[in-house]
């Protein structure tokens, strides 16, 4: 079909018109991005938490007579305490134990009792830890001066660890004050996801997308909590069978570092190099190290066992999304890798399934032909 000029003109306007429309959507995109961007790991974090705090208030909305706005400040107020106590307790007790441990060098008290022979006989590394040790008994300040660059090096990454560990914590505060914000309209926050899942995947699809997300969330907060909090136990105890000072603030830093997703071997590693340093080496050591180094690897062995459950995929699914978005994307990957794989998956077996199915008469005439 030939065109005559004038279509030709017209068509060239259209399409004309199509890209500066387009061209001026894209703009105003990257302008509200970059506008937004600063707070971007704020709402994130917001939507994280009223999105797995949000079943608690509604099982507290009835007591509150449906007020909602009341429900969620005092789901927030409560959760700031819970955090706030346990973290003021921690900074108190670590900043106690560092003023002792100064006194302690300063006054020239602190002794490191000398190895026993025996340590000399390990595999391996025997001869050098025997050595090593041997030079912290008889002559530490020299020991000390010697690795001077190394403990500087490692006290300023300690402090930009702890430095960055505030700032997490007030990111957090402030995400929770707006969370609760975002609980307080949680029924038109729900129906507004559902319609932009809607508008991205399908009127047939919004539903269920939604319902997804917010499972898969949900599902990785709780196993993160949970998984915390078994390991808080798991040690907990055992510092407390030992006798391990300030047992029950280190169980709570144990409890802080899994939730935010630090390995606990930074809590248990040091504690029984402190337990071996003071008691040295017998059998009950060596038990208790053993014990409280597989039990700070634990949550390798729990994370497969309690992510996705309630979750509409198959549980690896959920594993491999939090993996790899923790990887990638640091604390928040681990919840949004899962999300974004889980609709991932769920859309791919959707269009797999989603073949043409001929009608009954049409199926009849091939049978018969």
């Amino acid at each position: 079909m030939l065109l005559t000029p004038t279509s030709r003109r017209v068509l060239s306007r259209e399409l004309l018109d199509v890209l500066i429309r387009a061209g001026l959507v894209v703009v105003l995109a990257m302008f509200c991005f970059r506008i937004f961007a600063p707070f971007l790991n704020l709402m994130v974090w917001a939507l994280i938490l009223a999105i797995t705090l949000y079943p608690l208030q509604v099982r507290l909305r009835p007591v509150f007579a449906n007020k909602d706005g009341l429900t969620a400040t005092l789901i927030v107020l409560i959760a700031f305490v819970v955090i706030l106590v346990p973290t003021y307790l921690l900074g108190v007790a670590v900043a106690e134990s560092i003023d002792h441990a100064k006194d302690i060098f300063q006054s020239g008290s602190f002794r490191v009792p000398p190895p026993a022979e025996s340590v000399a006989s390990w595999p391996l590394v025997g001869p050098k830890v025997y050595g090593f040790w041997q030079q912290a008994s008889t002559d530490i300040t020299g020991l000390a001066q010697k690795f001077t660059p190394q403990l500087k090096d490692a006290g300023l990454a300690l402090l930009g660890t702890i430095t960055g560990l505030g700032a997490g914590l007030l990111l957090f505060f402030a995400a929770l004050i707006v969370a609760g914000i975002l609980m307080a309209f949680g029924d038109l926050g729900h129906k507004s996801a559902v319609e932009i899942a809607s508008r991205i995947f399908g009127p047939e699809n919004g539903s269920q997308i939604a319902d997804l997300c917010t499972a898969t969330i949900r599902a990785v907060a709780q196993g993160v909590v949970g998984i915390a909090f078994i390991q808080m136990l798991l040690i907990g105890v055992a510092f407390i069978v030992m006798g391990i000072p300030g047992a029950g603030l280190l169980a709570l830093a144990v409890l802080l570092i899994g939730i935010m997703q630090l390995p606990a071997t930074l809590i248990t590693v040091p504690v029984i190099a402190f337990v071996i340093v003071t008691e040295g080496v017998s059998v009950i050591t060596i038990i208790f190290s053993i014990y409280v180094f597989v039990a700070g690897l634990a949550d390798n062995v729990l994370k497969p066992l309690m992510l996705g459950r309630g979750v509409a995929v198959p549980m690896p699914v959920v594993l491999i999304g939090a993996i790899g978005g923790m990887v990638t994307g640091g604390v928040i990957g681990l919840f949004i890798g899962p999300v974004m794989l889980a609709v991932g998956y769920q859309l791919f077996w959707r269009w797999v399934r989603d073949q043409y199915q001929p009608p009954p008469d049409e199926l009849q005439e091939q049978k018969q032909s």
